[in-house]
C-alpha cells in the first residue's frame, strides 16, 4: 500500500459562484502527514528502503521533514531530521511525534543541510525535500487521481517552493494525455525564485527569504522546474503574503480546512490578474496543505496586514 491516500477532488461551490467558473479543489491537505509531500517522499522512502537503506536522513523543519518521519514510522525505518535553530517548537514536536530523531544545527537551512549530508552513512538514504526524480514521480499521482475523478481542467493552479510539486504535476499531466493543460505557478513575494528565474531566463538565487510562506522558501528553484517552465505552458504569478493569508482564511470558512500561507497563495491566485485563469472555465487548484500554522497565527497575520494597509 502506498504511504499516501487518494484525496478527494471537490467542486467548490463558494469559489465557483464568486468567480462564475467551475472551480475544483484537489484536497491534498488531507494527506496523513498534512501535505502533498506524502506522495513523493513516501515513494522515495519506499524505493530507498527496497535498495537497502536502513535509515533516512533529511533536512527540513516543515512538511518535508514531517513526511519523511511519517514514512519512516510506517516502514519501520529509523529517521533523523536535521533542522535549523529557527524551526518552531511546534514543528519539532510534530516530527518527534512520528518517532523521528530531531537534530537542531545551524542558523539556516543551508547550514542544517550541510550537517545532514555529513551524517549520511553507507546504509543511509538522504531524502531531499524537492529535487529528486523519485519525488516528482510520486507527486504525479495527484494528477493520476484527478484524471479518474473529474473533468479535464482548463488550467491547474499550484504553489511553487523548490519546484517538486510543479515538476510532479507537469509529469502527471503529460502521462495522462493532458500535456496541453497549462499551469499557473504561484509564489509569494519574497519567496519568488521561480518567477525571478523565468523573468531573466536563467536560475536566480534569492539573497534571503522574506515571505511568511516559509514552505515556499527555496532560495533557488530546482533546475528541472525551470526547464519545465520553458517547455510547458506556464504562467508564473506572484502574490502578496496578505493575499495568501486571506486565501487560507477563505478556505477555512468555505471548506473547514486549515492550510499554510504557502497553500493560500494558490487560492489567492484565483482573485489575481492571471490571464490563464481569466480565460479558463474549469479551474483545478491543488490544495497542497501544510502543518506549519495555526488558525490563531493566520488571524494574527491578517490583523497585522490590515493595520499596515490602514
Amino acid at each position: 500500500m502506498p504511504l499516501h491516500i487518494e484525496t478527494p477532488l471537490i467542486e467548490s461551490r463558494p469559489l465557483s459562484a464568486r468567480l462564475n467558473k467551475n472551480v475544483w479543489l484537489k484536497m491534498d491537505a488531507l494527506q496523513p502527514s498534512g501535505s502533498f509531500k506524502a506522495r513523493g517522499i513516501g515513494h522515495a522512502c519506499e524505493t530507498y528502503q527496497q535498495q537497502g537503506a536502513a535509515r533516512f536522513v533529511a533536512c527540513s523543519g516543515g512538511n518535508a521533514g514531517l513526511a519523511v518521519a511519517y514514512a519512516g514510522r510506517q516502514l519501520g525505518v529509523q529517521v533523523v531530521v536535521v533542522v535549523p535553530i529557527t524551526t518552531t517548537e511546534r514543528a519539532k514536536a510534530l516530527i518527534r511525534l512520528e518517532n523521528a530523531e530531531v537534530v537542531v544545527h545551524g542558523a539556516s537551512f543551508s547550514e542544517a543541510n550541510e550537517f545532514a549530508l555529513a551524517l549520511v552513512g553507507s546504509n543511509d538514504a538522504y531524502i531531499h525535500p524537492f529535487n529528486d526524480p523519485l519525488l516528482w514521480h510520486g507527486h504525479a499521482t495527484l494528477v493520476d487521481e484527478m484524471a479518474r475523478q473529474g473533468p479535464k481542467p482548463d488550467v491547474v493552479v499550484l504553489s511553487v517552493g523548490g519546484g517538486g510539486l510543479f515538476c510532479g504535476v507537469v509529469t502527471g499531466l503529460r502521462r495522462n494525455g493532458w500535456g496541453d493543460v497549462p499551469v499557473v505557478a504561484v509564489e509569494t513575494a519574497g519567496a519568488d525564485s521561480l518567477a525571478q528565474s523565468v523573468k531573466v531566463g536563467h536560475s536566480v538565487t534569492l539573497p534571503a527569504i522574506t515571505s511568511i510562506a516559509t514552505s515556499l522558501g527555496a532560495r533557488t528553484v530546482c533546475a528541472q522546474a525551470l526547464r519545465l517552465a520553458r517547455e510547458h505552458p506556464v504562467e508564473s504569478l506572484v502574490v502578496s503574503d496578505a493575499a495568501a493569508v486571506d486565501g487560507c482564511l477563505a478556505l477555512l470558512d468555505d471548506h473547514r480546512v486549515l492550510t499554510e500561507a504557502a497553500c493560500g497563495a494558490s487560492l489567492a491566485a484565483l482573485h489575481s490578474a492571471s490571464v490563464l485563469i481569466a480565460q479558463a472555465q474549469r479551474v483545478a487548484v491543488v490544495v497542497c496543505g501544510g502543518v506549519g500554522v495555526t488558525a490563531t497565527q493566520l488571524k494574527r497575520w491578517h490583523d497585522e496586514f490590515a493595520l499596515q494597509a490602514a
